[in-house]
Order: C-alpha cells, then structure tokens, then sequence
C-alpha cells in the first residue's frame, strides 16, 4: 500500500470518491467526524506498515542477524575469556542480551523515516498531505507502526532467551512493553531526522553515523560505571543507557556478571527502572512534537 493509497480522502473518510473537507494551513479538518477521521488516518497508516512488514519476511530474517551474531558469536567468544579473566566475565552473554534486544528495534523503527525520505522524493508525501487530517496524526499513524515493529524483533530475540541462560518468565512480557517504548524513540528519532533531511543518502548516512556511537556509548556493551571520566560523562548524557539498564534489571535473573557490571549514577542516585522508561517515553514524545510542528511548517 502507497502512501497515496493510505491517506486518499476515501481511505481516511471510508467513503469512495469522498471529497477532502477543508482544512487550516496545520492540518486541521474543520468538516463534521474530525476525531473519528483523525483515528481513522492513525490506523490506516499503522496498518500499511504491518502490511509492509508482513510482506518482507526476508528483511526480517537479515535484520536478526546482526544482533544474533553480537549475541550468539561475540558474546560466546568473550566467554570463553572467563577462564582467564575470572567467573564474572563467564557471564558477558547474559549482560549483553539487553544491549542486543535493543540493538534489533532500531532498524525497522528507522525505517519507518526512510519511507517518509523516500515519499517525499517521489512526489507521494505531498499528496497524502491533502487528506482531511492534521498531519500529526500522520506522524503518529506512521510512528505507531514502525514502533510495533520494532516490538516484534524484539519479541523474536527474547523467544531466544533461554539460549544464553534467561529463564522463560512472565518478567519478559514487561520487558517487551519496555522495548516497544524503545523502538518509539528510535522512530521518533528517524520521523524528526525524515522531516528535516531531504535527501534519502542524507539521511542513510546520518542515521548511521548516529545509531552506532549511540549504541556503543549505551551500556550495552561494557558497565557505565568505573569508566575513565570523559567517557563517563558520555555516557551518562546518552539517552540509551537508561534505555538498556531498564530492560537488563527487568529481565528475570542476574546479568551484572556477579555485580561486576553497575547501572548509571546521578550524584550517586541510581534511578529507578520506572523513572529510566518514563525519561525515554517523554523523549520520544518530545521528538514527536517537534517533528509534527517542523511537518506542519514545511507544507
């Protein structure tokens, strides 16, 4: 499905050949049923990204390789050190599953932006503009589903918990819901990147060069405490650390390797699990907004 196809007046209003009723220079519908068009423009929008997920089952499979090799190659290996560097570093797959459980929303949450650069090159994103809706519903339609599908990696690496000594416990459904908050921010991220950069290599490129420092610098591959203070400080300024932290202490056993591995610390404070997912939820928010009034501006 086109992005055409998703936001026609008829796709939107549910009635062929549907004429768009006026709307203000944000987007505003002013004709009768506004709510209920508005609802309707978000699951139309949510639903052509589960279609296109549906449809690339391939892409899905290659985008699990990645995390899987960290995982399954990476983590064995260093491992395998234990014997040397001592029992707690025995225990680095354990510590490095939430770091890769994060690490496999983030390309189909990015996606989601490169199909609006992509829209917007082939003339497709001005028309879906003229629907009767506000554009942040757009936004959001479109948001939702690249956040549903960063969820669904997610729940695909977790159904491998058991391989690296995670117990199947209920704790991974909340783990779940943690990553969906996740992947919003990852598709906050690109929607605030897709509707400033026009240029589809652009934006390939800073994504790129963002995504990786990002995940590096997050925790998920070393403890962010008892590091040098420069990188520390890097550390703790990035977003995804509190990100990964959450999902590592929710997760059901100990994957701290012995204690080894500490969370982030504010003067000494360790924030609580709640208070690290509701920072990354006000954030993605956030982008949110900032994206829909750079949207509106633009036209």
């Amino acid at each position: 499905m086109s992005a055409v196809e998703a936001t026609a007046p008829e796709a939107v209003t549910g009635r062929p050949g549907a004429v768009a009723a006026p709307y203000d220079g944000g987007g505003r519908a002013r004709g009768p049923g506004g709510v209920r068009r508005e609802l309707r423009a978000v699951r139309v929008l949510w639903h052509r990204e589960m279609v296109r997920l549906l449809r690339t089952k391939v892409q899905i499979v290659m985008g699990l390789v990645t995390p899987v090799m960290f995982l399954l190659v990476m983590g064995t290996g260093l491992e395998s050190m234990g014997a040397v560097a001592g029992d707690a570093f025995a225990q680095f797959r354990g510590y490095l599953f939430p770091g890769v459980l994060v690490m496999a929303t983030q390309a189909p949450a990015l996606a989601v932006g490169l199909s609006v650069v992509m829209d917007r090159q082939t003339g497709m994103l001005r028309q879906a503009m003229v629907a009767p809706v506000r554009r942040v519903s757009l936004l959001l339609g479109l948001s939702l589903g690249g956040a549903t599908c960063g969820a669904v990696y997610g729940a695909l690496v977790l159904a491998i918990s058991g391989a690296v000594g995670i117990a199947y416990h209920p704790l991974l459904l909340v783990a779940l819901l943690e990553v969906a908050v996740i992947a919003l921010l990852f598709t906050a991220g690109g929607m605030l990147a897709a509707v400033t950069i026009q240029r589809i290599q652009t934006f390939q490129v800073l994504m790129g060069l963002a995504m990786m420092p990002l995940m590096f610098l997050s925790g998920a591959m070393f403890s962010p405490t008892g590091l040098p203070r420069w990188l520390g400080i890097v550390v703790h300024l990035n977003p995804l650390t509190y990100a990964v932290d959450a999902v590592r202490r929710t997760l059901p056993g100990e994957l701290d390797m012995g204690g080894y591995a500490g969370s982030p610390q504010i003067a000494d404070w360790t924030p609580p699990v709640a208070v690290e997912i509701c920072f990354v939820a006000v954030l993605a928010v956030g982008m949110l907004v900032v994206a829909a009034r750079r949207f509106s501006r633009r036209g």
